[in-house]
């Protein structure tokens, strides 16, 4: 059986187009593909954008305008793994433009799509073996909005 892999549907009520061309600014690996329109078939209005197909850090998503029946929710997010505090930063302040800033390095964008800016070294740090430090970097992690590396990190160890 032939894949061509995962394509991620992000359903939009008239800002498919718009929300492609920021994610395609916000990340690296990315471009838009194609765009599709109305024609007289329905069930938009002919010539508007239906459809849009971009890549996204290398990842495929298809944005549709569906119209104002869904929206989205922090039940699905996606998880941006970060090497340093540049680019949590980066992440950080571009998708908060216009969005809300959440707890616990999450992020709503101004589309309503959630996020996760996350240091990549956190995943070691709360799950090491060491349950005092485990439990600092957990603790440090549950107080703060966006994370600071230099923070997390001298709580770990215990400094």
């Amino acid at each position: 059986m032939a894949t061509d892999g995962f394509t991620t549907c992000l359903w939009f009520d008239g800002q498919a187009q718009e929300a492609a061309e920021f994610y395609v600014s916000v990340f690296e690996n990315s471009a838009i593909s194609r765009i599709t329109r109305y024609n007289e078939a329905g069930p938009g209005t002919t010539g508007d954008v239906w459809t849009v197909e971009f890549t996204a850090n290398g990842q495929k998503f298809l944005a549709l305008n569906g119209g104002p029946q869904f929206r989205f929710n922090e039940a699905v997010s996606f998880q941006i793994m970060c090497d340093d505090q540049a680019e949590v930063d980066h992440y950080w302040n571009r998708l908060a433009e216009g969005g809300r800033e959440d707890a616990c390095g999450w992020v709503q964008d101004k589309y309503g799509l959630f996020w996760q800016v996350v240091p990549r070294m956190i995943l070691g740090w709360i799950g090491d073996p060491d349950p005092e430090k485990a439990q600092r970097a957990t603790e440090a992690m549950l107080s703060m909005v966006k994370f600071d590396i230099g923070a997390l990190q001298k709580a770990y160890e215990g400094r």
